[in-house]
């Protein structure tokens, strides 16, 4: 990858390498040139055993405001949540969120998601995987008012009941304590399809909380025609308003992404669009965008797409509330497979983390930008692994930049990439 000029090698001085272990549990010894199931520890196939993140197949992780770090994940019918007061070297013991069981969707682009109030309120959502119907759901909501200990019966947020597909959740809660849902949803294509009218894709719905996740009000869309199964990433921004990223289904099948971004709380304003690959392909690629926002309201995003002449990972901002983006920037290595970019950005420090694979091991790379995505670090190889992995994410506590990154079937790990 090309760079207007290298940031300093000491960024990387800062990379720690020390990583972070939690969750105690069987050694494993790891088959090298491919990860089945008899590398799987035992404690992961017995479905008696205790939940452990170790033996969950996505994770999800966030520090709350105390500096807690939380970590999500579902197993056979339940959502928990552990909580780490020591950076994940150890873990309170599970906490179930759903105590009634129900089927989840937790893997790739579509997991259980965890953010919180500002009075130390635990929220979760997730999607419901339906029997009835292949690719349905709806989406769900819990939430924790004593500190994680106890969690509601959980809520259905779309307003439509009908089995369909409302799937995909993102969500983000703003200093106000205002609670946003976003997601992927089917009922226009339903309604279309009862009067024999074409439709394509799915439509983008959310749904806001005033009062701390008691109630939502009532769904509104956000825009027809998106990409039905990519993951949809949602920032708040300096204005303490949504900003949310999806793939979009544009003229002549061309699946590049849309950006939206509110003009009030309850008031979504007209979608842009954010990228110009012109990928067209009549199917879903499983692989949505990313976005993280400045406090000084700089647009910071990362997506992948596979058009013949625009292939690869790319990188791109935005100064002006995504009226106009920079030129995008291509990073990774695409005969790699480089995929699932994620972003995080800190104040003028940009962090973009994805993993590649070279046939037989998978790695996690990263780089930096400490002129708010102006210049970048060359590309840097974190770790790698045989074994199945999870896609990473950035996340940050007040002191540091952390990427969480699970293995299935081995300890959770936590890698510190500054100081």
């Amino acid at each position: 990858m090309k760079s207007k000029k290298t940031v300093s090698a000491l960024f990387f001085s800062l990379l720690c390498m020390g990583l972070i272990l939690s969750q105690p549990g069987v050694a494993m010894k790891m088959d090298r040139s491919k990860h089945n199931k008899s590398a799987v520890p035992e404690v992961c196939r017995n479905k008696n055993a205790i939940p452990t993140i170790q033996c969950a197949p996505t994770t999800t992780a966030a520090f709350d405001n105390q500096g807690k770090l939380w970590v999500a994940w579902y197993k056979t019918g339940h959502i928990y949540v552990s909580q780490s007061d020591n950076k994940g070297k150890t873990f309170t013991p599970p906490v179930t969120v759903n105590r009634i069981p129900e089927n989840v969707y937790a893997r790739g682009e579509n997991r259980p998601k965890i953010a919180f109030g500002i009075k130390g309120e635990v929220y979760l959502s997730w999607t419901q995987k339906l029997k009835q119907k292949r690719f349905s759901g709806h989406i769900r909501f819990s939430r924790s008012i004593d500190g994680g200990k106890y969690f509601s019966d959980p809520i259905t947020v779309n307003d439509h009941l009908e089995v369909t597909s409302h799937r995909f959740d993102a969500l983000a809660v703003n200093n106000k304590g205002d609670i946003y849902l976003a997601w992927l949803d089917k009922r226009d294509l339903l309604a279309a399809q009862k009067v024999g009218v074409k439709y394509n894709g799915a439509a983008l719905y959310y749904a806001l909380s005033t009062d701390g996740g008691k109630t939502f009000r009532k769904n509104k869309k956000i825009a027809d025609n998106t990409c039905q199964c990519c993951r949809v990433a949602m920032a708040i921004d300096e204005r303490q308003l949504p900003v949310i990223v999806w793939r979009h289904i544009f003229a002549g099948n061309i699946r590049d992404h849309g950006i939206v971004n509110f003009s009030k709380a309850d008031q979504a304003n007209k979608p842009l669009r954010l990228s110009y690959d012109n990928w067209k392909i009549k199917g879903c690629p499983h692989h949505g965008p990313a976005i993280s926002v400045s406090n000084d309201g700089l647009y910071h995003t990362t997506w992948f797409n596979n058009a013949p002449e625009s292939h690869g990972l790319f990188y791109a901002n935005s100064k002006n509330r995504a009226a106009r983006f920079s030129k995008a920037l291509n990073f990774g290595d695409y005969k790699k497979s480089a995929s699932h970019p994620h972003v995080l950005s800190i104040d003028e420090r940009v962090y973009i983390v994805w993993k590649e694979f070279d046939g037989k091991y998978s790695s996690l790379n990263l780089m930096m930008s400490s002129d708010a995505g102006e210049s970048w670090s060359e590309p840097k190889q974190v770790m790698k692994t045989a074994a199945v992995s999870d896609h990473p994410f950035l996340i940050n506590d007040e002191e540091n930049i952390y990427i969480s990154w699970h293995r299935s079937g081995e300890e959770y790990r936590l890698i510190r990439v500054s100081i």
